[in-house]
């Protein structure tokens, strides 16, 4: 016995169960992944928070500074030692811990936290959607 399978139509297929590139399932998991991580995220003038947009995935937060209150760390100018950069110039980590209001649920590597304790449940809810 034999038999062929044919993925011609696969990315058809995809698009149709809304699993391609901005399909509403992806939506759906984009809004989720950007309201479950509010709460962890750092939230000083709220800048960061209403900067952030996510799209197929991505998350993507429009602000310089997004990556240093990531890690969690303070980040140095290597001419200065300063917080402030001369413009173009890398900053480079310290290991200095950034204190941040809120903590501990705001705080650094606040994606990471959100996954860990609500990745289940967001794709649970995409499984709905989809008729699973």
């Amino acid at each position: 016995m034999s038999f062929s399978v044919g993925f011609e139509n696969l990315e058809g297929l995809k698009k149709k169960q809304g699993l391609g590139a901005d399909g509403r399932i992806q939506r759906y998991i984009d809004q989720e992944v950007l309201r479950r991580m509010a709460p962890f995220t750092p939230l000083d003038t709220g800048a960061l928070q209403s900067s952030v947009h996510a799209k197929n995935g991505e998350i993507v937060y429009a602000v310089p500074y997004a990556k240093f209150l990531y890690y969690g760390k303070v980040m140095i100018s290597p001419s200065t030692g300063s917080p402030w950069a001369r413009s173009g110039e890398e900053k480079i980590l310290t290991q200095h811990s950034i204190q941040f209001k809120g903590a501990p649920m705001r705080g650094a590597y606040w994606f990471l936290r959100m996954k860990a304790q609500y990745a289940e449940e967001i794709l649970k809810g995409a499984g709905k959607i989809n008729g699973r």
